[in-house]
């Protein structure tokens, strides 16, 4: 403990003030945050619509251009993982307990509960809910991951700098971010983060519960929710203390097996043929009408702009507020990855494989609410997966599965998130003390613990899409300062080239 620096101790107070409120007011503090995050996403959706559709190019000019071929540490640095390790790492760290609880979930939602434009359960609804579902989880919400975690890869690996958000400031602003204002910028990027993941701890253990409810008849009540998290704070302390390259990178790699067993089997016990088709036609649309959708804030219709602010202006907001502590794991885990692999695979590989999970997913739960056998839409978000499971062969097995998968994702994102927390409020460490991740690791779990006895989790997703909107401002910048710091190698590179 003696190694973490004020931003260490200026979060924790802030963090423990907002939980008090949250706690101890939980209505007033819902009631105003709902209150901002509507006026928020009202006049700066096309703010957020635009930063993430320019930042998709801004990926998309790099992977093509000379600087694609830039490493992302010393020239001879090699990758410290297996690509397929590391792929499982990224994936798990950037996605984890949101698959499995949203893959049914979503795309049934906006066919037969909430559509965008259609009629409930229609044909245009089934393709609609597919492309915007593909959209919300594909190519601009990896990219901004990945513009996050290249300006931190290369400025900690390349040029020597501290792993934290405010050093990537360093080509606009000198000196400056070892202040107060990267003091500020370390401090919001660690807040965002802390209730982030302990909002995904609350749901990982409201979805656990459920499908234990479900099949066992488990209690599903406060209780047992506190339960299931203390349990899963001991492992995932225990998987913390065995460090970066046990510990994550063994629940990485089970993670992807589990989840491509479940897949599999579920393509092949669901309606195979359908899932091949809604994959193949609704991603060519998906990408046929990227741009639209990219671009599309229903300026000259307000009666879609209700759907437009729950969901997409929503999702853009919440993959920001994510993106601190997703993007600097990613960083941490690339070493010696060149720009233009980095970014193929931290941003076209996962989109192509939500593609095919929701397709497979959505495509099955849609095919059960089409056949009339049960209705879905009546189920809790939490229970929709395992009441599509229950009207499907071995249906017991798939949700014995899907459980074992919400475990060792909630264990990997927590301790991943340990680990980047302990990385923040170190000054930057790429090996923070195990005394340091317990304590964020004990805190996080404290928060959802707390938050879900209080009810509060709503009012704290609220906290976090408000703090998406400054962390978005840093983004901006943070993608200024990484442009302008790769024309500037790129020069030195040729240079000595020519020296050759």
């Amino acid at each position: 403990m003696k190694k973490v620096t004020k931003v260490f101790y200026i979060t924790i107070s802030l963090v423990v003030v907002a939980v008090l409120i949250a706690a101890l007011m939980p209505v007033a503090y819902e009631q105003a945050t709902n209150s901002i995050t509507s006026v928020l996403s009202t006049v700066f959706g096309w703010y957020y619509m635009l930063i993430m559709t320019v930042i998709l190019f801004v990926v998309g000019f790099l992977i093509i251009s000379p600087y694609g071929n830039i490493r992302l540490g010393k020239p001879n640095d090699r990758p410290e993982f297996a690509r397929a390790t590391w792929v499982a790492m990224l994936f798990s760290a950037g996605l984890g307990i949101g698959l499995v609880f949203y893959g049914s979930y979503e795309p049934l939602s906006h066919y037969a509960i909430q559509p965008a434009t259609a009629d409930p359960e229609t044909e245009a609804a089934f393709k609609e809910s597919m492309q915007r579902t593909f959209f919300h989880y594909g190519f601009n919400a990896w990219a901004m991951y990945g513009i996050v975690a290249l300006a931190l890869a290369f400025f900690q690996f390349r040029k020597g700098e501290r792993g934290l958000i405010s050093s990537t400031l360093k080509p606009l602003f000198g000196k400056k971010m070892e202040g107060g204002w990267g003091t500020l910028i370390d401090v919001i990027a660690i807040f965002a983060t802390v209730f982030g993941v302990a909002s995904s701890l609350g749901f990982g253990a409201v979805q656990i519960n459920g499908g234990l409810t479900y099949l066992f008849g488990l209690p599903n009540n406060n209780w047992s929710q506190l339960i299931i998290i203390a349990i899963i704070t001991v492992l995932f302390i225990i998987s913390a203390w065995s460090g970066l390259s046990k510990g994550i990178k063994y629940l990485s790699n089970i993670n992807m097996v589990l989840a491509l067993v479940l897949l599999l089997l579920v393509v092949v016990l669901g309606p195979t043929l359908l899932i091949f088709n809604v994959f193949t036609q609704s991603f060519g649309a998906y990408i046929q009408n990227l741009i639209p959708l990219s671009t599309n804030t229903e300026a000259f219709n307000s009666g879609n702009r209700e759907w437009l602010d729950a969901w997409s202006i929503f999702y853009w907001a919440w993959w920001i507020s994510w993106s601190p502590f997703v993007s600097m794991f990613i960083a941490r885990v690339s070493r010696g990855r060149t720009i233009r692999e980095f970014l193929i695979f931290v941003v076209l590989l996962p989109t192509v494989l939500c593609a095919i999970w929701f397709s497979t997913f959505g495509a099955t739960a849609i095919d059960i609410q089409q056949k009339g056998v049960v209705d879905l839409t009546t189920s809790a978000v939490e229970t929709t997966l395992f009441t599509m499971f229950n009207e499907m062969p071995f249906g017991f097995g798939l949700s014995i599965i899907a459980i074992m998968l919400l475990l060792t994702f909630f264990i990997s994102s927590a301790d991943s998130a340990t680990f980047v927390l302990g990385m923040q409020s170190t000054g930057g460490s790429l090996t923070p003390d195990n005394s340091v991740k317990i304590v964020w690791g004990v805190l996080q779990s404290a928060i959802a613990a707390i938050l879900l006895s209080a009810g509060g989790l709503a009012a704290i997703q609220n906290t976090i899409i408000i703090a998406a909107l400054p962390f978005s401002l840093v983004m901006v910048l943070m993608v200024f300062a990484l442009l302008k710091a790769l024309k500037a190698e790129l020069k030195v590179i040729e240079s000595k080239k020519k020296t050759v």
